[in-house]
């Protein structure tokens, strides 16, 4: 009789090489998409719209604004680790 308790299931993510491929490939594409920004004609709605790859930075910046603001806001918000059992 087997016990299947023991058994872990091995996922493809919990090898460090995997990881490092994912976050290649999506490097890659990233930069891809970014490349690509200079290869067509745009019809911005508003000027800034005209710099090359505009979407990729301001997404980058608000994606780093976002972490920032989340890093400050968990000082406000933390509540000690038995908050509930009080």
């Amino acid at each position: 009789m087997s016990d299947h308790h023991n058994d872990a299931k091995a996922y493809w993510l919990d090898k460090p090489g995997n990881v490092k491929l994912l976050l290649r490939v999506l490097i890659g594409f990233g930069a891809l998409l970014a490349v690509g920004d200079f290869f067509y004609h745009k019809h911005p709605h508003f000027s800034v719209e005209e710099i090359p790859a505009f979407y990729a930075i301001f997404g980058f910046a608000a994606f780093v604004g976002i972490v920032l603001a989340g890093k400050y806001l968990r000082k406000i918000l933390m509540r000690p680790e038995d908050y509930y059992d009080e």
